[in-house]
């Protein structure tokens, strides 16, 4: 095959640009992920800069956005609406700073200030007020032309109508930039909504708030639970402003525009920080890459601006982009891979969840050759089909999943198979598989079934509940098949003997196995009572019966009404409870359970007679990072086994923030903003010993 000459890539490139553009920012449908597009726009600006004569004023690569859709009223920019240059490594962020000294050689690049702050992936907006009052909200568009969506952003609750008056006075008009996003949370709620009433299921967060807000019903975006972030001020001053300047609205920083945004009403990131000097650049960007799965909305990346706004003037910008801002985009959470096959696997309650085998592809910091399909519905509605090219993410950055088709994939197969029917039988027993009138889970009823046998031994010996090391699914596979396990009680009456010999399995690893799995019978009741698999127990509920009832004997007497008056147990999780208690097979177990010396009270519990003193009885105590000597779940336990609580958010009624390595940036903002004492994770045995804060 006959290679390309540069300017045959190039028209190429501009071609493939162009119509990528109209996929993501018109249809909101885009078919190939950000880094592949950025790869595109990355090669194309490479021959420009390599042939000269080859670059024009109309390339991709000195445009924004797209055109609009012309679904919506146009609105002109009185000032354009600019992209950012892009950063992917470290060495390509150091060398945008060094541009900077190029620009004005007097910085100090250890000295110089910055504004960092999360990417959120979302959609821009520029929203108009006059004399403080909201008059016009408009989409990028092409950076200069965008669409006039006033009516549908005036639905969305966090947009101020009108401005505090204690950030007064007010321009005649003020233009202010930010972002239109979806909440995490909110994002799979909407989801979920959209797949129980058969419409489309949103591949991401940006796309559904694209989506949402590209409605010629604002009554339907009103629906979708959208929220605004303010980042920018267009000063008055600014000559193409149109407006002369005035008091506070001339704010000489971005940190001091962001506070002054603040005052005025608008939402502003919690997560974004002043650091001084490129190597706080870079820290603060490695810290947000690692925690990025903790905030509650999706980011790609972080937007780095030069704080002084003084500075933005002699920096200047190019077509496209400014020079005194870069956007560092973290490594892609999506790629494109084949799909080889779905199969079927069976949980412990029987659940059958089809799941994709892939040609492995690395997404998210791990190589994946396994993602879940979720349930028949999401199957159907996203038609996926063995051979298919598709779209495969980290969903929390921990569970791979399909997005979806990508049929105008290059190397999509040109003649698609039929598509693939839910099988209806169980494929580890042979026995049928139910869906269940009023569900979207299809069951096997067998309760003898291997795979489900496998997989509540499993759970029994996870971290959350037993904490069994080194009993793993091919270990429990393993042991079932020898026909030394058929339930969690076997596992306490295994021998050394019986495991020497396995594959596998010597003398140490047999004395390794048997010495975790005795320890695991000190675990509280709280871990027992997540370990035994009951519906709707996890660890939040099962501390909550464990410390109320504080004994396994006490919980087996228990009605389901005295168990649904405790606090977030009610009667949907008590008549589980009760169910589960009930069931003769499981009471058997119990009783073996019991008969081997497994744990069964609560330490600190009321009653308990090892109870400990309540130091932090009736305190909400935060955990956030890792703590030394101790687990997560571990420190949870020991604040509950004091009396206290240890919910996952920081609140007003939040009693003390305990700080490990690594913690979560959002939850140490929230404590600083309400005041909230912290404490350092080497003193978290004295606040659990004092039930006061150390130096407080």
């Amino acid at each position: 095959m006959t290679r390309a000459t540069p300017a045959e890539r190039v028209a190429e490139l501009r071609a493939l640009i162009a119509h990528h553009d109209e996929r993501y920012h018109l249809l909101d449908s885009p078919e190939i992920t950000d880094a592949e597009y950025d790869a595109l726009k990355r090669e194309l600006l490479a021959l420009e800069a390599e042939h000269p004569e080859l670059a024009t004023p109309d390339s991709p690569t000195q445009s924004v956005g797209a055109a609009p859709s012309g679904l919506f009223a146009e609105v002109r920019h009185q000032v354009p609406m600019m992209s950012l240059d892009n950063a992917q490594t470290e060495d390509e962020l150091r060398s945008w700073a060094d541009r900077l000294v190029r620009l004005v050689p007097e910085l100090d690049l250890g000295a110089l200030a910055f504004s960092c702050e999360p990417k959120v992936d979302g959609v821009a907006m520029s929203l108009t007020y006059e004399h403080g009052r909201f008059v016009q909200a408009a989409t990028r568009g092409n950076g200069v032309v965008g669409e006039d969506v006033t009516d549908n952003v005036a639905t969305v609750a966090s947009v101020p109508k009108v401005l505090s008056p204690d950030a007064g006075p007010f321009p005649e008009r003020l233009f202010v930039r930010g972002e239109i996003y979806l909440p995490t949370a909110a994002f799979l709620a909407l989801n979920e909504r959209q797949l129980a009433a058969g419409g489309k299921v949103f591949a991401n967060p940006r796309n559904s708030a694209a989506g949402s807000l590209r409605q010629k019903d604002p009554a339907i975006t009103a629906s979708r639970p959208l929220a605004f972030w303010a980042y920018q001020v267009v000063r008055p001053e600014d000559p193409a402003a149109g407006a002369a300047a005035a008091g506070p609205w001339a704010p000489a920083t971005q940190t001091e525009a962001l506070a002054q945004l603040a005052r005025a009403g608008f939402p502003v990131s919690p997560d974004a920080r002043r650091v001084v000097g490129i190597d706080a650049v870079v820290e603060r960007c490695a810290e947000l890459a690692e925690h990025r799965h903790d905030l509650p909305y999706e980011i790609d990346g972080v937007v780095v601006k030069v704080d002084d706004l003084s500075l933005h003037r002699r920096l200047g910008q190019t077509s496209r982009a400014p020079r005194w801002a870069v956007a560092f985009k973290f490594p892609p959470e999506e790629r494109a891979t084949r799909l080889l096959g779905i199969e079927v696997s069976i949980g412990r309650t029987g659940r059958a969840t089809p799941f994709a085998r892939l040609v492995p592809v690395f997404v998210g910091g791990s190589t994946v050759q396994l993602a879940t399909l979720h349930n028949e519905d999401q199957v159907r509605l996203k038609d996926v089909r063995p051979g298919d090219i598709v779209l495969v993410r980290k969903a929390g950055d921990v569970i791979p999943e399909v997005v979806g088709p990508m049929l105008d994939h290059p190397d999509a197969p040109r003649r698609r198979p039929r598509r693939w029917r839910f099988p209806t039988v169980c494929p580890s027993c042979g026995g049928p598989l139910v869906r269940l009138v009023g569900e979207s889970d299809t069951y096997c009823t067998n309760i003898d079934c291997p795979a489900q046998r496998v997989q509540r031994i499993v759970h029994f010996a996870s971290r959350s509940a037993m904490d069994i090391e080194g009993l793993g699914e091919q270990r429990v596979v393993q042991l079932v098949r020898a026909g030394l396990v058929d339930d969690p009680a076997d596992l306490y009456h295994v021998e050394a003997s019986q495991l020497v010999g396995l594959e596998g399995m010597g003398e140490l690893s047999a004395a390794n196995l048997l010495s975790a799995i005795e320890a695991s019978k000190r675990q509280p009741l709280s871990r027992l009572l997540v370990a035994l698999g009951i519906r709707h127990v996890g660890p939040t509920v099962a501390r909550a019966l464990a410390t109320s009832f504080s004994s396994l004997d006490a919980l087996r007497a228990a009605s389901a009404e005295s168990l649904a008056a405790v606090e977030g147990v009610g009667p949907v999780i008590a008549d589980s409870v009760v169910e589960f208690l009930a069931n003769p097979a499981n009471q058997k177990v119990l009783d073996r359970l019991v008969a081997v010396g497994v744990t069964t009270h609560q330490p600190g519990a009321a009653g308990s007679a090892t109870g400990l003193a309540q130091t932090l009885a009736g305190r909400s105590v935060v955990v956030t990072g890792t703590l030394p000597g101790y687990t997560r779940e571990e420190a949870e336990a020991a604040i509950a086994a004091r009396g206290g609580k240890s919910p996952g958010s920081v609140s007003s009624s939040t009693f003390a923030v305990v700080v490990g390595e690594a913690p979560g940036a959002a939850k140490l903002t929230k404590a600083d903003q309400l005041g909230i004492p912290l404490v350092d994770g080497a003193d978290f045995d004295r606040l659990l010993a004092t039930g006061e804060v150390p130096g407080g």
